[in-house]
């Protein structure tokens, strides 16, 4: 039987500095670097970060709004991001999320319970940014 589910293929983050953002996501949020040097050297117009097999982060620098001409006023959603975007991780790797941003002394939010979420209510979450002020969500299921 053919699975017609829609799937997240990837969430674009305006940032300033794609290198850094990059370090950030690999090294606090655990997600896997893509192209960061072909981004360096030139040959890619950004960097992405490996959500799951399905999902990455591309990190589009700022500078890139202007070109933004897909849709009509696309270039004026730099600066503009997202409420926030949801991460779920088993309980493990929710502890070891938060372990790490707070080993870089990220700010996080106190815990919330049972908020809901697109596989019901949560045991726990809480938030976090990254470098960019995107606001994100860690949580984990029972």
């Amino acid at each position: 039987m053919k699975d017609n589910t829609p799937r997240i293929d990837h969430v674009v983050l305006w940032v300033r500095d794609p290198l850094a953002a990059a370090d950030f996501y690999e090294k606090a949020v655990g997600m896997a670097p893509l192209r960061v040097t072909d981004f360096a050297a030139g040959t890619a117009p950004f960097p992405s970060v490996r959500l799951n097999e399905e999902t990455i982060f591309d990190l589009l620098p700022l500078a890139m709004a202007e070109r933004m001409t897909m849709v009509p006023g696309a270039a004026g959603s730099a600066g503009h991001p997202v409420n926030h975007v949801c991460l779920s991780l088993p309980a493990d790797g929710f502890e070891a999320l938060r372990d790490r941003l707070e080993e870089r002394s990220v700010p996080v939010s106190d815990f919330t319970y049972d908020s809901y979420g697109a596989r019901g209510p949560a045991k726990r979450s809480f938030y976090f940014r990254d470098p960019d002020g995107n606001v994100l969500e860690a949580r984990h299921y029972e």
